[in-house]
């Protein structure tokens, strides 16, 4: 009976999390088709709840500002870039693993919509957001280059210094590849290599220790 009671309980918290992600994603689609159509500085919380379904007080439980929920959809591509190191052989040398991670991460996402990219790329606010998000969304590889590297995240530099340049390295590269190669036929994957590759010294040099 206990163990009914337990599977039960386990099944509503999942559900819970389900409807609250998917009321999240709900909002942050809702705050960028308001942003692209009518400009991001003229969206209004209220128009993003009302678009969404929910009530201002419902989009306030989710996010803290128009700028978050547009940016969340990008921000969460990074999500799972942590298990993605994880996965990689352990007797990979830690350049390869995290470049090889990165790509593949990238990949398997798909190309973003480029038309929020730019509007966030142009938009000091946005923009701003983004940055800020995107740190916060950079523990779980913060924690995956620790583990592997035998170190601990909170005390030690290398793994936060690696994973804020390897985002450092995906932000740059995304951004010169919208402004000067989008429309040259040149693949984005190329252009994300090749500014990894200019950081993956940073991970070399641990191995070399």
């Amino acid at each position: 009976m206990r163990g009914t009671q337990e599977a039960h309980t386990v099944a509503c918290v999942n559900l819970r999390e389900r409807k609250k992600e998917a009321t999240r994603q709900a909002l942050s689609r809702a705050a960028v088709d308001l942003a692209l159509e009518h400009g991001p500085e003229n969206v209004r919380v209220e128009d993003i709840a009302a678009a969404a379904g929910v009530s201002p007080r419902t989009y306030n439980n989710y996010f803290s500002s128009r700028e978050a929920a547009i940016c969340a959809i990008p921000v969460a591509r990074n999500r799972e870039l942590g298990e993605r190191l994880r996965a990689r052989p352990p007797q990979e040398p830690l350049a390869e693993a995290c470049v090889r991670a990165v790509l593949e991460h990238h990949a398997e996402q798909g190309s973003p919509d480029w038309r929020i990219m730019r509007m966030i790329f142009c938009d000091r606010g946005l923009h701003g957001e983004f940055l800020k998000s995107h740190k916060a969304m950079s523990q779980p590889l913060v924690e995956a280059i620790a583990e592997r590297c035998g170190l601990d995240p909170e005390r030690d530099m290398f793994p936060t210094l690696l994973a804020a340049s390897l985002g450092t390295a995906v932000r740059i590269a995304t951004q010169h590849w919208l402004e000067h190669e989008q429309h040259t036929g040149r693949p984005l994957l190329d252009a994300l290599r090749e500014g990894l590759l200019h950081v993956a010294p940073v991970a070399s040099a641990h191995d070399h220790r």
